[in-house]
Parts: C-alpha cells; sequence; structure tokens
C-alpha cells in the first residue's frame, strides 16, 4: 500500500522494499549497502514488526527518520520458539530459522531510542503477536499513534496512511 502511494505521489522518492533473508545481519548488510549513497537528511525507513527492529536499528545509525508499525521490541526473545523450519508470514515459502540468527539480532539491538524526535510509531492494542505495552514504553517518548483494537499486520493501515505520510514530509 504504501508502495502504490508513494508512486502515485511521489514517483520522485527512490524506493527500497526488498524481501529480506532470514539471517538479520545479512538483511543489515544488505540494506546498509543499498542506501550507502542516499542522503541521510531525505532518508527515511518504514518497518513493520520485525521490519520496525529493522527500522530503528538503521534509524539509530543512520540518523534519519522511521516509522515503525507495530514493531518488534525483543526480536531475540520472541523468536527463539521459532527456531527450526518456519513459513514466511506473507507467503507459504519455507525457510529455516537457524539459532544463530538470535545472537545476530541480540548485537543488531540498539540500547536506546537516541532522537525520538525522528519516530512515529503506530501501535494497535489489539495486536495479537506483541505486546502492545512493551511497544509503547520503548517508543513512549516518540510521536506515538496508539490505536484501539487493530491487529498485528494493521488491517486498517489505509486508515493511517496519512499520518505516515505526513510525519515523513511527503505530501500528495
Amino acid at each position: 500500500m504504501m508502495q502504490r502511494w508513494v508512486a502515485l505521489h511521489q514517483p520522485s522518492v527512490s524506493w527500497y522494499c526488498p524481501q529480506l533473508p532470514p539471517s538479520p545481519a545479512r538483511a543489515m548488510r544488505e540494506i546498509f549497502a543499498h542506501v550507502a549513497v542516499w542522503p541521510r537528511d531525505g532518508m527515511a525507513v518504514v518497518g513493520s514488526s520485525l521490519g520496525g527492529f529493522y527500522a530503528s536499528v538503521v534509524a539509530e545509525r543512520l540518523g534519519c527518520k522511521a516509522v515503525v508499525l507495530n514493531p518488534a521490541i525483543e526480536p531475540a526473545r520472541d523468536l527463539q520458539k521459532y527456531i527450526g523450519e518456519t513459513t514466511a508470514w506473507h507467503t507459504d515459502e519455507k525457510f529455516f530459522f537457524r539459532a544463530e540468527f538470535i545472537a545476530e539480532l541480540q548485537v543488531l539491538h540498539p540500547p536506546a531510542i537516541t532522537r525520538p524526535q525522528r519516530y512515529l510509531a503506530v501501535i494497535a492494542k489489539g495486536d495479537e503477536v506483541l505486546d502492545w505495552r512493551e511497544m509503547a514504553a520503548r517508543y513512549s517518548a516518540c510521536k506515538v499513534e496508539l490505536l484501539e483494537g487493530g491487529d498485528h499486520a494493521l488491517s486498517d493501515f489505509e486508515h493511517h496512511l496519512p499520518a505516515v505520510t505526513t510525519f515523513l514530509g511527503l505530501h500528495s
């Protein structure tokens, strides 16, 4: 939905939304390699769930804006139960989540949100996967859209898209 909006309203924006590999370290290497030449002052990242965690990693390292949607707060803890063969959330593709990926997540974990004004957190109290209270606590100093109800996938994302694009300074 975000990609369609950008293509329609902001076609000059460089858009990068890859299918990331299961290895968090490899995923971050790929992201940082791709955005290495991007100007930091106009750059922003948006991520949902584990992608929200990754967006925070990128924002903390590069100093850019970030929108996190029901972000994973402690993925090293939460993903331990998924070690082994698992299925991708959006597809039926099988992949192997390895035990060493937990250590990779621990290494990546930003100890703190250093400049909260760079963040917008959209958090659904009805998230059936992650604890909204943990998300709200982590991003408490940031701009937070705390939603009554909702779900982990933010199935009603189209209603939140204007707040996201406004925060990012994108105008239709």
